[in-house]
């Protein structure tokens, strides 16, 4: 994690389009709309109508890497587009996708949102069998394990490739005349298709579907491939052991208050959580206080159910550079005041409700609460609109080892004296569901360390 960031970071967003002119152009504002899970790098691959592929990779926000001159000379009506927050591999313009892979029985290109968790073991398989890896990325793995030989059909390796991978994943994969969206067998990571004019589009969350004028369709079933072509959609299941696990962090943390999960809004549902934190673990105070900008949905829920005035209390800079570090403390800690400000004039003096998504080291929370306090307020009671995270998340989360959670080596309480607060609660995986009855399912990995998929023993740390 950054040195000034313990908050939680997701590893991208995929975003594709078929049938559509000017498809570069649509995977700009599609990518630009999933800006929030990836800001390391971005890239767009297109195909024109005559098999060629063009592509352009950089690292920075997808405002800075493209302009209209590069988007121009990206041609065709089919296309992929990705952004990027290293987690598994590192970082580095290598590890930027689309990943393009020119091969004498088929181009393509793939991009790839989540986490692979027995990678090791697949690209020590592949290395064994003379395969050569450009990347450190796990989706490179992919690309491998789908080279067709001549004469075969491309779609029986993607499947038995899927059958072969463990983890949580949403793949888009092009050919010079096809695009694929894969979904993981547990419905991990989120993937949605909708209809534009007389093609389609596929993205990480249905907020970019929107962004571009396109008709939401559906979500893609977890287990499930998408095919995409002249043809039309046709849409198959790679396996029987399906289940629906999706992230309880895209609904909590992630995914922007305008998309929609398993047909549940986000921001309802963040706003729902609010609710049943303040009927749940009331408190007396004069005013509610979101942190910004993913707590403010629920910081509504709570003041909207206890009667309590929600205020902004917090403010958040849009401007702080992505890559602030200072060498010394005095200055580490200049760079979170940049980032994050209290309003004096609304706080001094008050009891404040502070509304916050989820701790995870307890860092930045400390940080806050003492920002509170500096700024006048006379008490200051923290509600997370999460359960306490205690476990390691493999799944395309950056929290890699118990280490990093406060919450996994503390009780509650100690937690709350931990980050200086008057109170501290959370909400329980109960409550979490009771959020979205009808999502069907989620996974709370992070909250039990009950992971839905298999697990190696490399990849798990033991509590000291």
């Amino acid at each position: 994690m950054h040195p000034l960031d313990s908050s939680l970071h997701e590893e991208c967003g995929v975003f594709g389009v078929w049938g559509v002119e000017n498809a570069s152009s649509y995977i700009y504002y599609g990518i630009h709309s999933l800006q929030h899970r990836g800001q390391e790098g971005c890239g767009i691959v297109t195909v024109d109508d005559g098999g060629a592929f063009s592509n352009h990779r950089g690292l920075g926000l997808v405002s800075e890497v493209f302009n209209a001159g590069l988007l121009s000379s990206l041609k065709g009506r089919m296309g992929i587009g990705h952004v990027r927050y290293s987690t598994f591999g590192g970082g580095g313009l290598d590890n930027v996708q689309p990943f393009y892979f020119h091969h004498k029985n088929g181009d393509f290109a793939l991009a790839h949102n989540g986490n692979i968790v027995n990678a090791e073991e697949l690209s020590d398989l592949l290395e064994e069998q003379g395969c050569l890896f450009r990347t450190t990325s796990d989706s490179e793995i992919l690309a491998h394990l789908i080279r067709k030989p001549h004469g075969e059909d491309r779609i029986v390796h993607i499947v038995n490739a899927l059958n072969m991978m463990e983890g949580a994943f949403s793949f888009l994969i092009m050919t010079k005349n096809r695009l694929y969206a894969c979904r993981d067998k547990n419905g991990l990571r989120p993937l949605s298709l909708g209809r534009l004019g007389g093609g389609y589009g596929v993205s990480s969350e249905t907020c970019a579907v929107a962004i571009v004028g396109a008709e939401s369709i559906r979500a893609v079933l977890p287990g499930a491939i998408i095919c995409i072509d002249h043809h039309g959609i046709r849409s198959n299941f790679y396996t029987e052991d399906r289940s629906n696990h999706i992230c309880a962090m895209e609904y909590i943390y992630f995914a922007r208050p305008d998309s929609k999960i398993e047909g549940c809004n986000v921001h309802s549902f963040r706003k729902e959580s609010g609710r049943i934190l303040a009927r749940n673990y009331p408190v007396d105070a004069d005013i509610v206080v979101g942190v910004p900008d993913s707590s403010q949905s629920a910081a509504m829920g709570y003041s909207e159910a206890s009667g309590i005035p929600l205020e902004i209390g917090l403010v958040k800079s849009r401007y702080i550079a992505r890559t602030f570090i200072q060498p010394t403390q005095e200055l580490r800690e200049m760079g979170v005041k940049m980032k994050l400000s209290a309003i004096r004039e609304v706080v001094q003096g008050k009891r404040v409700v502070m509304i916050d998504d989820s701790i995870v080291r307890g860092t930045t929370s400390r940080k806050i609460v003492k920002m509170l306090r500096d700024a006048g307020a006379v008490e200051v009671h923290v509600r997370i609109a999460s359960p306490p995270l205690t476990s390691p998340c493999f799944y395309g989360i950056d929290i890699s080892d118990y280490d990093q959670l406060i919450s996994a080596n503390l009780s509650v309480p100690q937690v709350c004296e931990a980050i200086g607060a008057d109170s501290l609660s959370f909400l329980t995986e109960q409550d979490l569901l009771a959020s979205a009855p009808a999502c069907g399912g989620m996974c709370f990995a992070c909250f039990s360390g009950k992971y839905p998929t298999q697990t190696f023993s490399h990849k798990v740390r033991e509590k000291k």
